[in-house]
């Protein structure tokens, strides 16, 4: 009832940050292989995640091995500790249930937040930020000279800034999505995962180091623009 499936990292520490408290937990699939999975814990205001086996013989968390899918889940109905890579211990507290199927993530973290809390959609959204924020680098063409350079970029509510660095306060520029037409790859750079956005007077090309961190882009970029259309 707690397993998320191919929720990806980014979703899994959106929904726990939004709807979850400290100690709530999910399984989802990871990355590393068909046969690897990744438990999502919330930790205060952060999310810390554990990678879990299944082998042969069952399944290995930690230094722990279970020989079956039911043990494991019986394992976690005691609120186990579980020691972060910084050293302080977080509790396993309560499972987050339900299933939440992308493409539609945050469409879908908005519901589970009203189905929870007894408000309707468009009373959720100014209340969790955290759903249409993200924060990294890209690397972005040059407006004139068009050398590509590396930028932070973050991204709240309607504006996505872009700065020098991670340690500078004042961005190079502010960006408002309200007036961008659309968010789309782009395959005309001779770059590998670009994307543009579209404005009226400039289109923005940016790349990201991987192709998943690009669609995760994408696909929050697009969800703040169909929120701006439906005027939320």
């Amino acid at each position: 009832r707690w397993y998320h499936g191919n929720l990806s990292r980014h979703a899994a520490e959106a929904l726990l940050l939004s709807n979850g408290t400290d100690g709530s937990y999910l399984l989802r699939n990871s990355n590393e292989g068909p046969d690897c999975f990744a438990l999502s814990v919330r930790a205060k205001d952060s999310v810390k995640h554990f990678q879990v086996t299944r082998r042969d013989n069952g399944y290995a968390f930690g230094f722990n091995e279970f020989a079956t899918l039911q043990d494991f889940v019986n394992h976690f109905a005691n609120q186990p500790l579980l020691g972060s890579d910084t050293g302080t211990l977080i509790v396993l507290k309560s499972p987050y249930p339900l299933c939440v199927e992308e493409p539609s993530i945050y469409e879908s973290v908005r519901v589970h937040t009203a189905i929870q809390t007894g408000r309707t959609e468009n009373d959720l959204v100014a209340n969790a930020p955290s759903l249409g924020t993200k924060e990294g680098y890209l690397v972005k063409q040059g407006a004139v000279v068009k050398s590509w350079k590396q930028r932070w970029f973050t991204l709240n509510r309607n504006e996505l800034k872009y700065f020098r660095d991670k340690m500078c306060e004042e961005p190079i520029r502010t960006l408002d999505l309200r007036a961008c037409s659309a968010v789309q790859f782009d395959y005309s750079q001779d770059r590998v995962n670009c994307f543009c956005l579209v404005f009226p007077k400039r289109t923005f090309y940016l790349c990201a180091k991987t192709g998943v961190e690009a669609d995760e882009w994408i696909k929050i970029l697009r969800w703040k623009l169909s929120q701006i259309r439906k005027g939320r």
